[in-house]
């Protein structure tokens, strides 16, 4: 790996840009989202900015059911974003399909079209728990780095893993 696709994968790790994309949610965890980016929880400190545009972004964020309609969508999004990129399914839709899992129309989650690497349950999922995927979603984007240019990202899922299984260890009390 040359120095300046280091250089670009530090810099990504340390301020992830976020887009956020409802497949047909009820608003709620939509709500949830956008109060992660009020000054109570100002989760822009920390350099993490939502943006619009696939092609620039290092985490995809989905809420809400999946659908034959929205799946298309979803898989182009996905598709757009460069590499390492993380996915976040966050509430009982996005995880599972929520309530409306046996509707004809229904795919069932986010996975059913595209890998997940963190699942924020709740109905709505809140801002904490959506604020601590994101951080476990920056941990898997942390380990996975190409060895060379050409070599497909490979997950460290084991080191993840322990990072989040250990975060009580690692806060501060005060």
């Amino acid at each position: 790996m040359g120095f300046f696709q280091e250089l670009l994968h530090k810099s990504r790790m340390k301020s992830p840009w976020l887009i956020h994309f409802d497949c047909g949610s009820c608003n709620g965890c939509d709500i949830e989202v956008l109060a992660c980016l009020t000054p109570v929880y100002d989760v822009e400190r920390f350099g993490v900015l939502n943006i619009g545009n696939p092609k620039h972004a290092d985490i995809l964020v989905v809420s809400g059911t999946v659908n034959p309609r929205n799946a298309k969508v979803l898989k182009n999004i996905y598709d757009q974003m460069p590499e390492p990129k993380a996915v976040i399914a966050i509430g009982a839709c996005g995880t599972s399909g929520g309530v409306f899992r046996e509707a004809y129309n229904v795919l069932g989650g986010v996975d059913k079209v595209i890998p997940v690497d963190v699942y924020v349950p709740g109905c709505p999922s809140k801002p904490e728990a959506i604020i601590d995927g994101v951080v476990l979603a920056l941990e898997k984007l942390k380990v996975r780095k190409p060895e060379k240019d050409t070599e497909p990202l490979v997950a460290d899922l084991k080191k993840a893993r322990e990072f989040y299984e250990n975060r009580e260890e690692r806060q501060v009390t005060g």
